[in-house]
This record gives structure tokens, C-alpha cells and sequence, in this order.
């Protein structure tokens, strides 16, 4: 720290009276300060200017510009304004000890000058400039340690939200990737039982429906009680309808099948590194297993899924992470659409429309998820990608869905997410991802 009390201070005395000047140069010249002399107010302005002296000593009566003057131009110069004015003035003057105190003076002395007096004030003027200089100082450096200090703490806050963010990212989608992992792998071996077996029963239906038809083709005339069974059964209708109940039975289990893959799709395990991932696949992963949110219920009409997809190459990702993202605006998408009618009590439209195109300029794919719900109103639109900000009721939302969908896409897809609503307009969520940053 910079020590501030002048030892080799400089005093400028600005007085038009030779006679004054030299009893106040004589009074103070075995001080050890230098001494600087001005005959009137506009000099002295330019000298305080270029010399930048520690204390001023200034008579109030002059010739051109008086004492008061000269003070003003001092004190509106932000190079002087600092500088203490000790004014001179006569024993009798009490008006203008007054005026000079009020304008920014700091002191006076009065005529006809007492050495003692003047040294003493010049030298409390000076340790009260050096002290004043100090606490300035020390006020900077404390206003830089907290400055700093604040930055810091700022920093530590955000890496201990980060921090946060993404243990609830990778702990919700271990748990997650677990249990869709385990529900697949469960759901498969019965799946993969029916399957074989399915594919038995065709074979061995259709040869027992031949072999019934053979009998009935040398056997024209069965015997009564044949006859009266194969009415009571309805042979017919067992005959002609057997082989579509299995084929029905095929269809189903194919879609079961489908609904394994897309888990096994959506929780892919894929923290390690980045793989080639089809888009779209991760898009119709995510569909299929929120398809019993579409279908119409006491909260909503049915919601239609439109999809507008562009041809889109494979991207290099964690596709699990990126499978995630889809699910939070989605899941947000349909929780939009339940709104309007809960709110208007009236059945509408309802629509999810998903387009995704190629950014060749942004080397990019750029995935759009819009739905006509009610809109957002600028504030909250603000605030939906905030950690722990959500617009449901307790219970039904943690805040973190989107502040962990900024973190995938931005944090480990080097992407931008972004949302443009406005109330009345639905909401469109849009997501550009690298093509290629392995």
C-alpha cells in the first residue's frame, strides 16, 4: 500500500502581496516542503493543474479573479478537486471564513500570520490528505477483493449447480436405463417363446384345417352324430377363422417386439463415448413408449403426431442422452396440450408437430417440436430452462427436465436448444445437434 503522509510535500501559496508571500515562505522554509508561488487566481489554477501540489494556501482578496473564484475553478477541475485550500484571510472577515468553509475550503488562516498557526494547520491538512489518500486506496482494494471474491463464489455456485446437474442426470438415467433395460430384457423371453411356438401352431393349423378338408372330400356323407358336432362347433367358422386369430396374434406380438426394441433403444448406455445414431430412430423410440399419453382421456382428446421428417444422416452422439432430451420436451409437449382443455373445458384439435432438416451451412440437423397448445408469456419463457424453475403443481414437476436438456445439448453436444412461444401461439422447442463431433 502506497504511504501518503508528504514528507517532501508541495505548498502552493497563490497571494498578490509580495510582502505576504515572503513572511509565509520564510515561516515555512525550514519545514523541508517545496514551496510554490503564484501572483494571482488564473495562474494558480494552471500551476495546481501542472504541479498537482498537496495543499493549497489562497488569499481571498486579489486582483483578477478573487480567492472564492479561484476555489471554484479548483474544485470543478476533477485533476484539483481534491486538493485541500487553507484560505487567508483578515482577523475580521467572519463572512468570508464562512463563504471560502462552504465552497470547498478546508481551513483558514488569518492575517496578520502567526508561524506557529500556519504550520500546525498546514501539517494537520497534510496527515488529514494522506489519510483520506490511504482510505481511498484501502476502499479499492476492498472493493476489488470482493469483487473478486463474489466472482469466485459466483463461479463455485454455478460448477455446484453444474455439479448437480449432472449427478441427477447420470443417477436419472442410470436408474432409468436399468429399469427399461431390465422391463426389455423380461418382456423379450416370453415374446421370444410365443414367436417359436407361433410359428408351430400356423404350421400344425393348417395341416389339421387340410387334413379335416380331406375328410370331408372322401367322406361325403359323415356319420349323423360328425354331422351334428361339426354344426354345434361351427367347423366352418373355426376353419376360416383360426388362421386370422393366429396371424392377429403375429401382428401383436411384432408390436410388443417393437416396443422392446424402442426401450432398449431409448436406454441405450452410451456415457463412454460418442456412437453414429439415427435421429429419427430416437424420435420414434421415444413416441412409442409415450403413445399411452396420446390416447384420449378424461384430461384431453386424442393428440395427433405429426411428423415432418427431412433425410436426415446418422450423428455422432450419446444417443441415450439425446433420447433423453426428446422425452422432456415431449413428455412437456403432451402436459401443454393437457392444459388447454383442462383450462377452456373444450375439446380442440390437439397436435405435436416434429420436422427435422439438414443445416448444411451449420454442418447441423435441426429438430423442431411444436404443439398448439396455450403458449408461454415472455417471463416464464425466460425462466424455463432455469434449474428447479417449473410452471406445475407440486408434485407433478422437478425443474430440472429442461436445465438437464440445455446441459446435454449445449454442454455435451457442443448444440443450442431453444424455445420461441408466445401466449395464445403454442410453443415450439428447437434443437440443433453437430452432424459429426467424434
Amino acid at each position: 500500500m502506497t504511504k501518503y503522509f508528504f514528507e517532501k510535500a508541495t505548498i502552493l501559496i497563490v497571494d498578490d502581496n509580495q510582502n505576504n508571500l515572503k513572511v509565509l515562505c520564510d515561516a515555512i522554509a525550514d519545514s523541508g516542503w517545496e514551496i510554490l508561488v503564484a501572483l494571482d487566481g488564473e495562474s494558480a489554477v494552471e500551476q495546481a493543474v501542472y504541479a498537482q501540489p498537496n495543499l493549497i494556501l489562497l488569499d481571498v482578496m486579489m486582483s483578477g479573479i478573487d480567492g472564492f473564484e479561484t476555489c471554484e475553478k479548483l474544485k470543478s477541475n476533477s485533476e484539483t478537486r481534491e486538493i485541500p485550500i487553507i484560505f487567508m484571510t483578515a482577523l475580521s472577515d467572519t463572512i468570508d471564513k464562512v463563504k471560502g468553509l462552504s465552497i470547498g475550503g478546508v481551513d483558514y488562516v488569518t492575517k496578520p500570520f502567526h508561524t506557529e498557526e500556519v504550520l500546525a494547520r498546514i501539517n494537520v491538512h497534510l496527515k488529514l490528505y494522506s489519510l483520506t489518500k490511504q482510505l481511498e486506496e484501502q476502499k479499492i482494494e476492498l472493493e476489488q477483493h470482493v469483487a473478486e471474491r463474489t466472482k469466485e463464489l459466483t463461479q463455485a455456485l454455478k460448477d455446484l449447480k453444474q455439479s448437480q446437474l449432472q449427478l441427477v442426470q447420470s443417477e436419472k438415467m442410470s436408474t432409468l436405463g436399468q429399469l427399461v433395460a431390465s422391463v426389455a430384457h423380461e418382456i423379450n423371453n416370453p415374446v421370444g417363446f410365443i414367436t417359436g411356438n407361433l410359428s408351430h401352431l400356423t404350421e400344425y393349423t393348417s395341416k389339421l384345417i387340410n387334413h379335416l378338408q380331406m375328410y370331408r372330400k372322401f367322406y361325403t356323407e359323415p356319420h349323423e352324430e360328425i354331422d351334428q358336432n361339426a354344426q354345434k362347433i361351427y367347423l366352418d367358422d373355426l376353419m376360416r377363422e383360426t388362421p386370422e386369430i393366429i396371424s392377429s396374434m403375429e401382428v401383436g406380438i411384432d408390436r410388443i417386439f417393437n416396443i422392446s426394441t424402442s426401450l432398449k433403444n431409448f436406454s441405450r448406455s452410451d456415457t463412454s463415448s460418442k456412437i453414429e445414431f439415427d435421429i429419427h430412430e430416437g424420435i420414434n423410440s421415444t413416441l412409442m413408449i409415450l403413445k399411452h399419453r396420446l390416447k384420449a382421456n378424461k384430461k384431453h382428446s386424442p393428440i395427433e403426431i405429426i411428423k415432418k421428417y427431412g433425410n436426415l444422416p446418422l450423428v455422432s452422439c450419446y444417443p441415450g442422452q439425446i433420447n433423453q432430451v426428446f422425452m422432456n420436451i415431449i413428455a412437456n409437449a403432451i402436459d401443454a396440450l393437457e392444459d388447454v382443455e383442462t383450462n377452456q373445458k373444450k375439446h380442440h384439435n390437439l397436435n405435436i408437430t416434429i420436422s427435422t432438416t439438414v443445416e448444411r451451412d451449420r454442418n447441423c440437423v435441426k429438430i423442431l417440436i411444436q404443439d398448439n397448445g396455450l403458449g408461454m408469456d415472455a417471463e416464464t419463457k425466460e425462466k424455463i430452462f432455469e434449474q428447479f424453475f417449473t410452471t406445475k403443481l407440486v408434485g407433478k414437476g422437478t425443474g430440472l427436465g429442461l436445465s438437464i436438456s440445455r446441459h446435454i445439448v449445449e454442454e455435451k453436444h457442443q448444440g443450442k436448444i431453444y424455445c420461441i412461444s408466445s401466449l395464445g401461439e403454442g410453443t415450439k422447442f428447437v434443437v440443433e445437434i453437430p452432424i459429426n463431433t467424434l
